[in-house]
């Protein structure tokens, strides 16, 4: 597995080393941070954080602030530890955007498990969009964005522009586009596609110019 990097962020030392080792034994790279303070100069330091660990209660500042403050700049995967298990506390903690919440005591085997389901799930997350040149595709939620504007797309539309966004700067024959938009069962005239561009284009404006015409071959995307 590649080596993540996770924040742990507890004051009590003996926490933090047991959630370390368990960490690094599974594969993991680790920073901590003895407070919240710190816990901010450590993450704004170093951009290779994949997920953070973070317990409530902390001296100089808490974990709410300190989450106030990460989610400012990031959507980096938070697990928050709590020696509280109260209801209005994990509304608190979702509401500020933490993925998971674990009350003390807790298992460090289900922890290092859970930091491994959030990593694959934002991974996942992340792969299901694409962004170029100002535009912004979100798959998952079948949304198109031109430099933060919405734009409406068809079902073959969005799928034409994310297969060139996705192959951005290969040229592309109509053959393998209707091959792999339109499913290979498809034996439809090969100007499907150029009206289906000249649409896409209109409605992308500016950015429409981002499709270039490859003549007497096809299509080629470049941001």
């Amino acid at each position: 597995m590649d080596s993540k990097k996770i924040l742990v962020v507890d004051d009590e030392e003996r926490m933090r080393k047991l959630v370390r080792d368990f960490l690094v034994k599974d594969g993991y790279t680790v920073s901590e941070a003895a407070d919240g303070e710190e816990a901010l100069e450590v993450f704004f330091s170093d951009r290779d954080i994949s997920l953070v660990i973070l317990d409530v209660m902390m001296p100089r500042m808490d974990g709410w602030q300190v989450c106030r403050e990460i989610r400012k700049e990031s959507r980096v995967p938070v697990i928050m530890l709590t020696a509280r298990g109260e209801e209005q506390d994990e509304l608190l903690g979702f509401e500020l955007g933490v993925d998971e919440y674990i009350s003390k005591p807790f298992s460090p085997r289900i922890l290092v498990a859970r930091v491994g389901a959030l990593l694959r799930r934002s991974r996942n997350a992340q792969e299901e969009k694409i962004s170029a040149g100002g535009i912004v595709l979100d798959k998952a939620a079948h949304q198109a964005m031109v430099d933060g504007r919405p734009i409406d797309l068809s079902v073959k539309e969005f799928e034409l522009l994310a297969y060139f966004m996705e192959n951005q700067g290969i040229a592309l024959s109509r053959e393998t586009i209707l091959n792999h938009v339109w499913d290979y069962d498809y034996y439809g005239d090969a100007r499907t596609i150029d009206t289906h561009v000249k649409k896409l284009r209109s409605k992308m404006g500016e950015k429409g110019s981002s499709i270039k015409t490859v003549w007497g071959y096809g299509y080629k995307f470049e941001a």
